[in-house]
């Protein structure tokens, strides 16, 4: 709350609208929320004529009330209204506190054009039992009948309720602070208080030491004075600390915090005779014990900052002073602390006590030690004349401040760069010196020096660049399409492989599914093809969710047999999900289930059903897709929870990535098909760049050539000895037919190659040269038969 009536002491604002004035201090980037006016209109002096009690009640009179112009009849209830007393008086129209319209009627009767006020009824006092006593307000002035009330009741005052932004720090949140913030949008000078005083020849150092032993009080500073008188304080400062939401004390307590609202430093004033002669300052011993004003008894932790007199405390720092030190009503010697404290103590200490007061916010937000000096000074003066103080010579003080410049050095370019606007080096040298900031034009540049009462503005050009914007107005900006570089947003790392491969295998018909990490003993205890340990949780929720799963398969297997319960026929499920070990190790596993038919077409009632073969080439189709096409291969082996003799090993660059096969009988009846390949593996091979190459315009030639072999020869192997053989001119190879049924330990496998050249046609004899030629290294290293 800034009363503007106060801020009219430190800058000329008579010729201003004040709310006109709210829009200007919002515009610049300081929210006035609300513009509270304490005026009451339709708020007269009156003067009581004649007073009769009233004919219908014990308690009524019957006033005839002058009010300047004519004498108007009230109906008073207040038992001190008598004859010739002046009075306020709200007329017909007038609007009190609670929204209660003052309006012409009839009391029991008898007609009443207005009210005769208590302070209580205007707002002005709280209304409890003793303001209900005292009846009306009975005014002692000079101040002729009809003279508008809110004159002699200083109610004149308008107030700004601000919204100040967390990227301001202090220097909003005290009057004076707010006359510069006015000063650079009006640009006008801003005249400090007075802080003069006499100074007696007694000297402080004579009477107290003071000593710090905490990094967390960077600078402190004391006085003192003698022969205070405790008293009421003046009426200004009383009024002007009510319209801020502060109640008066006693004319020393309220020097104390007006000084606070002026500067934004907290003082703290120290009975001296209870206090002693020595002020140490330090860390709070753990769990030592203090009470606080508010008479309760405070336990402190180390991390607290207190003010002892040498060994016990009397002020929890920067929060609340102790009871044993308080000034009271037979205090006449005062010691004045004007201190320094860290901030970030100072929030956790009353913020855990629950002690936030005006004082603990202002040294939550950091003080500059300028004004901590100026502060002090100002107190003195204060109190020398307004409680009769004696101020003793001298200031104690301890300073480990940190006093270094803060100096930025910038071009009106790096403001128009940051703002988007087109300022000129005139343009900047105005709005820096309606900051108030020094500078100097040096090499076509700036280098201005921000004072210290700016603590929210850093030594960097942003932040110049953010006052000079605010202050010229950002509504003065002109709108330009931004001209960045742009790029095509795209999904990276392993969440783009993910995505692919998600893709993917929906394409291929596949739908996904999500299951819980955490399985059953049973479940984990299925495909442990890794030999890795799984992580045993040691307080489950329950004996089926106990164990992380190190497979995705069982967890598929789950799924299958919740669907077949359901009468569900044809099932395709993959799932992409992280698997974890017992050291904590992360795997992103893909998993697939294939049973039933894959493809169906009733109409020519033709269906493809799932096996091992369908199942390898979906993941055949996908590691191509991915760019590992020729760099994967299918390795027969026994593994774990899968048929002995439908079940491989998947490898990409000879490493094992994955399994893949048909479900082991004992587990599963039904022709059950699965595939598991760790993504984490994939995502981290090299891949290539695809290349791209045209079409042949030449046409290709085909043979079909079928060999005898024994049945444990794979037909990889003979793929691989035709590719090697076959040469540049073979472009692809395919099994199109086995024949197990042939001679007993024999089968015959047929394949269909395709002979093509890019760069011209080929002739059947350059074909048949090559052809020959891998049907005879077939037959000689592989121990073959062609099939006749």
């Amino acid at each position: 709350m800034i009363n503007l009536d106060w801020v009219k002491d430190y800058i000329d604002i008579s010729d201003e609208d004040l709310k006109e004035l709210a829009v200007k201090i919002t515009k610049a980037g300081i929210n006035v929320e609300k513009v509270i006016s304490s005026r009451i209109d339709n708020l007269v002096i009156g003067e009581v004529l004649n007073c009769v009690d009233h004919p219908n009640s014990d308690h009524l009179h019957i006033c005839q009330v002058n009010i300047g112009e004519k004498v108007e009849q009230i109906v008073c209830g207040a038992p001190n209204v008598k004859e010739g007393i002046k009075v306020i008086v709200a007329l017909p129209g007038c609007v009190l506190p609670g929204d209660f319209k003052i309006e012409t009627g009839v009391i029991r009767g008898v007609e009443s054009n207005g009210m005769i006020c208590a302070l209580y009824e205007l707002g002005l006092e709280p209304k409890n039992d003793e303001t209900h006593a005292k009846g009306i307000e009975i005014l002692n002035t000079d101040l002729e009948a009809g003279t508008d009330a809110n004159e002699y009741l200083k109610t004149n005052t308008t107030v700004y309720e601000l919204d100040i932004h967390k990227h301001r720090n202090n220097d909003c949140y005290y009057h004076i602070g707010f006359a510069y913030e006015i000063a650079s949008i009006l640009n006008k000078k801003v005249t400090l208080p007075e802080c003069n005083y006499s100074e007696n020849s007694d000297c402080v150092e004579n009477h107290i030491e003071i000593s710090v032993e905490t990094d967390k009080c960077p600078y402190y500073t004391a006085k003192m004075v003698k022969n205070v008188r405790i008293g009421e304080s003046p009426d200004f400062i009383k009024q002007r600390l009510l319209s801020v939401g502060l109640r008066p004390i006693n004319n020393v307590v309220d020097i104390s915090n007006y000084v606070m609202l002026e500067y934004g430093q907290p003082l703290h004033f120290f009975d001296k005779n209870k206090l002693g002669s020595k002020i140490l300052v330090r860390n709070a011993e753990e769990n030592e014990e203090i009470i606080t004003l508010d008479g309760i008894e405070r336990k402190l932790q180390s991390n607290d900052i207190v003010i002892t007199d040498g060994s016990k405390p009397v002020c929890i720092a920067g929060v609340m002073g102790g009871a044993n030190t308080e000034v009271d009503e037979q205090t006449t010697d005062v010691l004045i602390e004007s201190a320094i404290f860290d901030a970030t103590a100072i929030r956790y200490t009353a913020s855990r006590l629950d002690l936030r007061s005006e004082a603990s916010i202002r040294y939550g937000k950091g003080l500059s030690f300028e004004y901590t000096d100026a502060a002090i000074e100002r107190a003195c003066h204060l109190l020398e004349k307004y409680a009769g103080a004696t101020v003793l010579k001298g200031t104690l003080k301890h300073d480990k401040a940190n006093k270094e410049k803060k100096i930025v050095t910038f071009k009106t370019d790096d403001i128009n760069s940051l703002l988007g606007m087109k300022l000129t080096d005139k343009d900047v040298e105005k709005e820096l010196e309606r900051l108030g900031f020094m500078y100097e034009v040096k090499d076509d540049g700036f280098v201005v020096e921000i004072p210290y009462r700016r603590l929210d503005i850093d030594p960097n050009v942003n932040d110049i660049a953010e006052e000079i914007g605010r202050l010229y107005g950002y509504q003065n900006l002109t709108s330009t399409l931004p001209v960045v570089p742009s790029r095509r947003g795209v999904y990276v790392g392993d969440v783009k492989i993910r995505k692919e491969i998600s893709k993917r295998l929906r394409a291929l018909g596949l739908n996904e599914t999500k299951t819980y990490t955490l399985v059953s003993p049973e479940n984990a205890a299925l495909f442990r093809y890794n030999d890795v340990v799984a992580i045993n949780l040691s307080n489950p929720m329950s004996v089926d969710k106990s164990i992380i799963r190190t497979s995705i398969l069982g967890s598929l297997l789950e799924v299958f047999e919740y669907n077949k319960a359901r009468n569900v026929k044809d099932i395709l499920l993959y799932e992409i999900a992280k698997t974890y070990d017992v050291s904590y190790q992360e795997d992103t596993k893909v998993a697939m289930l294939v049973k039933g038919n894959y493809i169906i077409n009733n109409w020519q009632n033709i269906e493809n059903k799932c096996d091992f073969y369908l199942i390898k080439g979906i993941v055949e189709n996908l590691l191509d897709y991915l760019g590992f096409k020729n760099r994967y291969s299918f390795v027969k082996a026994e593994v774990d929870s899968l048929h002995p003799g439908i079940s491989a090993k998947i490898m990409i660059d000879r490493e094992e990535i994955g399994i893949i096969g048909r479900v082991h009988p004992s587990l599963q009846k039904d022709d059950v098909y699965v595939a598991e390949l760790s993504m984490t593996k994939l995502y981290e091979k090299t891949i290539k760049p695809i290349k791209f190459k045209e079409a042949s315009r030449y046409p290709e030639i085909t043979k079909d050539v079928a060999f005898v072999v024994d049945n444990e020869v794979e037909s990889e192997v003979i793929k691989k000895q035709i590719k090697s053989s076959g040469g540049n001119i073979l472009d692809l190879v395919e099994v199109f037919d086995v024949y197990n049924n042939f001679e007993a330990g024999k089968k015959s496998i047929a394949y269909k190659l395709t002979f093509k050249d890019s760069s011209k046609t080929l002739q059947d004899d350059e074909v048949m040269a090559v052809f020959n030629k891998i049907i005879a290294d077939v037959e000689e290293k592989l121990g073959a038969k062609l099939r006749g």
